[in-house]
């Protein structure tokens, strides 16, 4: 049922995004009509794809270049929508601020060239950009550290559709070759059924650090069977942090790892996160690097003086440009490095995988390579 509700919001908000581009972009265009109606079949076909995807995003029983196929047409709105709005405004400015009818209609038609093929272009770069991840090396000083630590953040791998076995193996030889101290997975992990996602999470049993590899759960855990999955990642020789904490290093010369459930617990009615039970037993000698896959969860604390670094994940950084700045609205960090307060940093991971389309754009995939420094 809640599969429903959300694939109808979903396709309902779609369908209007839709519209406006066959309104107020292709419908205005300076072409002969039929191809205009060509234009607009396209998009009709894509926003059929984008409920296909919808469903095989859950039922995943096609094979993988169908999927990808599938998966274009999400992104491929979200960006034909961005060119729609810049179109529409610089026609606004062409209207307004050209009196020549000549020269306006050359501008115009110069607008609708350039902007299809602004618009090819950046689906294409899109595109490069997920399949391309990029090492992110961050060194950040931390209080009380008595010795140099070296960690490993892989976040939002999602599992599922087009991130599959040979995705993670790719992944899984990428971090082996930093040789880390710990590997740290800030949740959205599994993104499908949990027995599709088998074959892929048997890849990260190959995962090598020398105080092991340590998972949170994401959001996108507690729609597939949070309870299934935990369990399961523990076979596999992963640590789950489960509003616990555990200490990575020799006693009183490494830091207290904690990790919570993610706050969507609190939506979900169990699995919820609990700071106190997570720091419950930690030792005051070492610092604290804290687990919580969404960078909000930061807000939900009164008090951060005994942690002295979150990492998290989540927003993928945005992904797709504009929608960062829709992201900004509903979390305090989208990506990087920040100075919460005098106690406590924060470190947003942009993703390792992507959801939905198979584009990034203004947001690479990331693996971080994590320098922890004596401040």
């Amino acid at each position: 049922m809640r599969f429903l509700i959300f694939s109808i919001i979903f396709i309902t908000v779609f369908a209007l995004i839709t519209l406006y581009i066959s309104k107020r972009f292709v419908n205005k265009l300076h072409f002969k009509e039929v191809y205009k109606r060509y234009i607009n079949y396209f998009l009709i076909l894509n926003l059929l794809g984008v409920f296909a995807y919808l469903l095989f995003r859950r039922y995943p029983l096609i094979p993988n270049d169908i999927y990808f196929l599938l998966s274009i047409p999400i992104g491929l709105i979200f960006l034909l929508f961005s060119t729609a709005i810049i179109y529409d405004i610089s026609l606004i400015f062409i209207n307004k601020g050209v009196k020549d009818l000549s020269r306006r209609h050359f501008l115009k038609k110069s607008l609708d060239f350039s902007a299809l093929a602004v618009a090819g272009g950046i689906n294409a770069k899109a595109m490069y950009n997920a399949k391309h991840t990029m090492l992110e090396e961050v060194s950040i000083k931390i209080k009380k550290l008595k010795q140099k630590y070296n960690v490993v953040q892989i976040s939002d791998i999602h599992i599922g559709g087009l991130i599959d076995k040979e995705f993670i193996s790719s992944m899984v030889k990428k971090i082996n070759l930093l040789n880390p101290d710990a590997i740290l997975i800030t949740g959205d992990l599994v993104d499908t059924n949990l027995k599709f996602a088998k074959p892929a999470l048997e890849e990260l049993k190959k995962l090598n650090s020398k105080y092991g590899t340590y998972f949170i759960v994401g959001n996108h855990e507690y729609f597939h069977g949070v309870d299934k999955i935990i369990s399961y990642i523990k076979t596999l020789d992963i640590k789950v942090l489960e509003n616990n904490n555990t200490y990575i290093g020799d006693e009183n010369q490494g830091f207290n790892l904690a990790g919570v459930y993610d706050r969507f617990g609190d939506k979900f009615g169990s699995y919820k996160p609990d700071i106190n039970k997570a720091l419950n037993h930690i030792n005051s000698n070492s610092p604290t690097v804290l687990l919580a896959h969404q960078p909000k969860y930061i807000e939900d604390l009164k008090d951060t003086s005994k942690i002295d670094l979150i990492l998290s994940g989540h927003t993928h950084g945005g992904q797709i440009v504009p929608f960062n700045l829709l992201v900004k609205l509903q979390q305090p960090y989208i990506k990087g490095l920040h100075q919460h307060n005098k106690t406590t940093q924060i470190y947003v991971n942009k993703g390792t995988g992507f959801w939905g389309p198979p584009m990034r754009l203004g947001a690479s995939s990331e693996i971080t390579h994590i320098n922890l420094i004596p401040s």
